[in-house]
């Protein structure tokens, strides 16, 4: 997952990237998990006009003013700016050895690659992975919770939520002397939504015209993405768009 809930939560914000177009249908199988479907269904309904009015269309210019190389770059630099996170739920949940490939990640691509402009750890082999307190807490056993759609904020459950607030204060970030960080975390993390955003135009596209109720379909696809994450991959459960 930046942010500040004291402001946002970094990982929370994100899933900006999975706001889509269109109209949420009415007629979707409930879900047994999803206790607050009439709740949810309006939020994103809400969320859904929001990347029609504002979040997809800033994406769309973002990548038409941007060059591709500049825009891998700055999707670089972000990711590295987010694994002293990723390193912290490394240990959290006991995985020594991803817990040194994403110090070494970060150590490589901090300096040999200009303050993580250049992926040059994974040209050398050190593949990158992602890591946060929600994640940290389903390795634990704590359940998912209902499914819940945020304002804003778009799809997730009871336990990512506390996971994303607590990833907030895994980050050096947060402790140190800069002034007005909170606002530094929250435009990173506001920049990172719309750089992932911008990676997904086709992808959601083909969600919203491909299926009868994009709600339920978020919904699954979301629940899949996060069990394939706390898995680590492991099983393969498909190539799934990622938030």
């Amino acid at each position: 997952m930046p942010n500040s809930r004291t402001m946002t939560i970094v990982s929370a914000l994100l899933m900006l990237a999975t706001l889509l177009g269109g109209c949420a249908s009415t007629g979707a199988v409930s879900d047994a998990n999803d206790p607050y479907e009439p709740m949810n269904r309006a939020f994103f309904a809400f969320n859904q006009r929001l990347d029609q009015v504002v979040v997809r269309p800033v994406a769309e210019a973002y990548v038409a003013v941007v060059p591709q190389p500049a825009r891998n770059g700055f999707r670089n630099a972000l990711s590295n700016f987010f694994l002293p996170v990723t390193f912290a739920n490394d240990l959290l949940q006991a995985e020594i050895g991803r817990g040194a490939q994403t110090v070494a990640r970060f150590a490589i691509n901090s300096t040999i690659g200009v303050a993580g402009l250049f992926d040059v750890a994974d040209d050398w082999g050190i593949h990158p992975h992602t890591e946060d307190f929600g994640q940290t807490l389903a390795v634990w056993g704590v359940g998912s919770g209902p499914y819940l759609v945020l304002p804003v904020l778009g799809p997730s459950g009871l336990r990512d939520n506390v996971g994303n607030l607590t990833d907030i204060f895994l980050h050096p970030l947060l402790y140190t002397d800069l002034n007005e960080k909170a606002w530094w975390m929250v435009g990173i993390a506001t920049a990172d939504a719309i750089d992932l955003r911008s990676r997904k135009l086709n992808a959601l596209d083909q969600i919203q015209q491909a299926s009868v109720d994009p709600y339920s379909t978020i919904r699954s696809v979301y629940r899949q993405y996060r069990d394939n994450e706390i898995r680590n991959g492991e099983p393969d459960i498909g190539d799934l768009p990622e938030f």
